[in-house]
């Protein structure tokens, strides 16, 4: 094939550039802003979409965020690109203080005495997903189905992550909303100023190619 790797990446080296791209997660927010502002639709569609990306990334949702993300952007009119790619506010920088403050706030809300570290918040998300596979493949199997753990898990960390997220979601989507309409403004003008140059360059150049040509057929018409 023409345009397949010369060298698979080895197993290791995806896992990590998943937590960390090439370049640095400076350069891939770069990329996402650079990616948003260039979208072709209405400022406000994409600042629409923009909020349904980044609020999703505030909710346990993990695995559905893009899916979810899209729906959202469709029930409020929104850019649906946008909105996938301000997923990546959810982040491997960004999660752990999200799911850590999601999860303290509400316990407070819930009134849910005691803490949980971060480690055990994601350990509890890894053993719900261990546990989901096993009861999903014990449907075809002889083995028992165990839905105990499952259920203190969404009563201890999954309800109040999504309880304690929806507030601090929808404000920092809001900033996200009201700032990125005049960027995305700004942004269109500007390209649309230097596409007005751009034209009025060749404009000025066949201008000039055909103010040549006239000058040359006179002087050929002097010439005889």
């Amino acid at each position: 094939m023409v345009f397949k790797r010369g060298k698979r990446r080895p197993i290791s080296q995806i896992v990590w550039e998943s937590i960390w791209p090439r370049g640095g997660w400076g350069r891939a927010a770069t990329y996402v802003t650079h990616r948003l502002r260039r979208l072709p639709d209405e400022p406000h569609r994409i600042a629409r979409g923009i909020f349904a990306g980044v609020f999703i990334s505030f909710t346990p949702f993990f695995g559905f965020h893009l899916i979810l993300a899209g729906l959202i952007a469709w029930l409020v009119r929104g850019n649906i690109l946008a909105a996938l790619l301000a997923t990546f506010a959810g982040n491997p920088l960004t999660t752990p203080l999200v799911a850590y403050s999601s999860v303290e706030l509400g316990h407070w809300i819930l009134g849910i005495p005691g803490g949980m570290p971060l480690s055990a918040i994601f350990g509890a998300f890894s053993d719900a997903g261990l546990e989901l596979w096993r009861n999903f493949r014990a449907i075809f199997t002889d083995d028992v189905t165990h839905w105990d753990r499952l259920g203190q898990f969404f009563q201890v960390v999954f309800l109040p992550y999504l309880v304690g997220g929806i507030g601090p979601g929808i404000a920092v989507s809001l900033v996200f909303y009201y700032a990125s309409i005049p960027v995305v403004k700004g942004y269109q003008k500007l390209r649309l100023l230097k596409l007005k140059e751009r034209i009025e360059k060749v404009r000025a150049a066949k201008a000039a190619r055909a103010e040549a040509d006239r000058l040359a057929a006179q002087n050929r018409v002097d010439q005889v």
